[in-house]
């Protein structure tokens, strides 16, 4: 067996890790605030320094890194993708190389013009629109679609976890078949922002305490009337938008993960080694050195189940189940690390006024809801019920 990552991958993770080292981590300070009360904290970076950085980004080759090739992306990988992932997810200054949700990999040719290419510019921003008020099971929609004279009605509210921008357009999900099952008969609507009936309450941007976690926006539609050529896919077709994409990407989810422990166990480090209790490191106490070692053997362990899967994800391998491990046991591992900081730390990973916090926010927000978690767990059960191979 070889373990080893190709060189030409090995040149690339290096060319992110200085990226990340010299141009994001010297602004962290500005996503963490100076101030002792967090006023000055901010949820992502001034668009002035964002521009800069993505102008940096194209000129080094890495902008659109997980988007396909043939919708203007750089094909680098199953493998180079949780890579560069792993890096990034180092800092918690938010800048994503050109990520695009794969639901919008379905466009036709129309909509990529308007509305994919726009997005991977960052000229537009699109807000997913699945979940709604009160509701966690994402195959039971409330939100109803009404054809009529060849056009569609949406009414309902939804809510989304995107990020605000001057320019937007929704992504909707919305049942076209109320008398189908979980998960038949809901349609994917374009919904640009200058339709009449639909509006976005809450898009404002956040500072100070409250930057701490990004807060769903709420879409509202009344009586919205949408032409049905910005259907996205076919009709009731909706959640199989990008599934062919999605085990891959459920493992570079894992590597983000992967990635954000990581940095988490060298703060952890760092505290073991510098703070003194009675004259004494920290560092030799038995319970501290428990915690390094955990987070360690988790991560350790999460590392080679991405890179193992990844690997077989670009020799064309099924990695259905090998995925569904992955994004259930990272899951697993950041909250363990999580935890395992907090004692080294001596406070909850929840409690403000530290880097710390923000760091152990940022890694629980790369991990799934219990729900999504259930999921993979079914997925693995099937295929072990079915005598099928890892």
């Amino acid at each position: 067996m070889n373990f080893d990552v190709p060189e030409e991958l090995k040149m690339l993770q290096s060319m992110v890790r200085d990226f990340v080292t010299e141009q994001l981590k010297p602004l962290e300070r500005i996503v963490l605030g100076r101030a002792a009360d967090l006023t000055d904290a901010q949820m992502y970076l001034p668009l002035e320094k964002e521009q800069e950085l993505i102008g940096m980004a194209k000129e080094m080759g890495l902008w659109g890194v997980n988007v396909p090739e043939e919708l203007g992306g750089v094909n680098v990988g199953t493998l180079g993708n949780c890579l560069i992932e792993e890096e990034l997810a180092q800092t918690v200054v938010p800048f994503k190389l050109g990520d695009v949700t794969p639901i919008l990999f379905d466009c036709n040719e129309k909509q990529r013009e308007i509305y994919f290419t726009p997005v991977l510019n960052r000229e537009k921003y699109a807000y997913l629109a699945l979940m709604e008020p009160g509701r966690e099971n994402f195959g039971e929609l409330g939100m109803q679609a009404e054809k009529k004279n060849g056009s569609y009605v949406l009414n309902g509210k939804k809510l989304s976890l995107s990020r605000a921008g001057e320019d937007y357009f929704a992504v909707v999900f919305a049942s076209t078949d109320p008398g189908k099952g979980p998960r038949e008969g809901i349609t994917c609507f374009l919904v640009d922002k200058r339709v009449s009936g639909f509006s976005v309450n809450g898009d404002e941007t956040t500072t100070g305490w409250e930057a701490r976690e990004r807060k769903p926006m709420s879409l509202v539609f009344d009586r919205c009337q949408v032409a049905a050529e910005n259907i996205l896919g076919e009709e009731g077709m909706a959640f199989h938008l990008g599934k062919k994409w999605l085990p891959s990407r459920r493992i570079v989810r894992g590597a983000r993960c992967v990635g954000a422990a990581q940095r988490i166990l060298d703060e952890a480090t760092i505290e073991a080694q510098t703070w003194t209790s009675f004259g004494q490191s920290i560092s030799g106490r038995p319970s501290v050195q428990a915690a390094l070692g955990d987070i360690a053997t988790n991560i350790h362990a999460a590392r080679l189940m991405i890179y193992e899967t990844a690997w077989k994800a670009d020799k064309g391998e099924p990695i259905q189940r090998g995925a569904a491990m992955v994004k259930l046991f990272a899951t697993q591992m950041v909250h363990c690390v999580a935890d395992n900081a907090a004692h080294i730390f001596g406070a909850p990973s929840y409690v403000g006024g530290l880097p710390m916090e923000r760091f152990c926010r940022n890694a629980l927000a790369m991990s799934s809801t219990e729900f999504a978690l259930q999921l993979q767990r079914n997925i693995i059960a099937r295929d072990i019920v079915r005598g099928l191979k890892v």
